[in-house]
């Protein structure tokens, strides 16, 4: 796990920056007003409009917490980039943490 990306809340979402090794992108996490029942709660735009993923909200019955779940894609990438939007203790923004899916 890495974190590659902070946050911040806003009124209707999240702003804040994604980095990786070939990304640096200033990113805003909005709300969707209306979502569909297997839709996404959450749109993900970078560089102002361009929609570079989604999120959906969850809760963690391990923790007790609630987090969004994140997937982030864009042609340029190799692969779709699967991440936790969370809060970490001691931290006082919301941290993007990067998580590798399970191949079995």
């Amino acid at each position: 796990m890495a974190t590659i990306g902070t946050f911040t809340s806003t009124e209707n979402g999240f702003t804040g920056t994604v980095k990786t090794l070939n990304l640096n992108a200033k990113a805003r996490i909005v709300r969707v007003e209306n979502p569909s029942e297997k839709g996404p709660h959450f749109r993900i735009y970078a560089a102002g409009a361009v929609e570079v993923g989604a999120a959906w909200q969850k809760h963690s019955e391990q923790t007790g917490r609630d987090y969004l779940s994140v997937k982030l894609d864009d042609p340029s990438f190799p692969a779709s980039i699967y991440a936790t939007l969370t809060e970490v203790e001691g931290e006082t923004e919301l941290q993007l943490i990067w998580s590798r899916p399970n191949r079995d």
